[in-house]
């Protein structure tokens, strides 16, 4: 299957672009990644959150960051939402954030 990649908004599109050299490198090298071979590669790159809501985990130099996104079959892999991690468990704002974003894209 050929996958392709969305962002929800181009503020979200925006905010990983001017993510730090080292993790926008590791952001482009997983996601090139998850174009050819699809959209779970498995941990540690990638993580299940539940009800179709995955992250990218991107650990670089510079520090921590997550980016939710969701895939359906047949569809985009859409990349929801993008934060800096500062702690051991993800910021339920954040989560929440990503969430309803995920209802918007399926639909629901």
């Amino acid at each position: 299957m050929n996958w392709t990649i969305d962002c929800y908004h181009a503020a979200v599109e925006k905010l990983i672009l001017n993510l730090p050299e080292g993790l926008l490198s590791r952001y482009v090298r997983l996601t090139k990644a998850m174009l050819q071979f699809g959209p779970n590669l498995g941990m540690p790159h990638t993580h299940a959150m539940g009800g179709g809501l995955f992250e990218l985990r991107l650990t670089g130099k510079e520090g921590i960051t997550r980016v939710f996104w969701c895939a359906t079959v047949g569809q985009p892999i859409v990349i929801l939402h993008r934060f800096i991690k500062k702690s051991e468990q993800t910021p339920l704002q954040r989560l929440r954030v990503a969430r309803s974003r995920l209802l918007k894209v399926k639909g629901s």
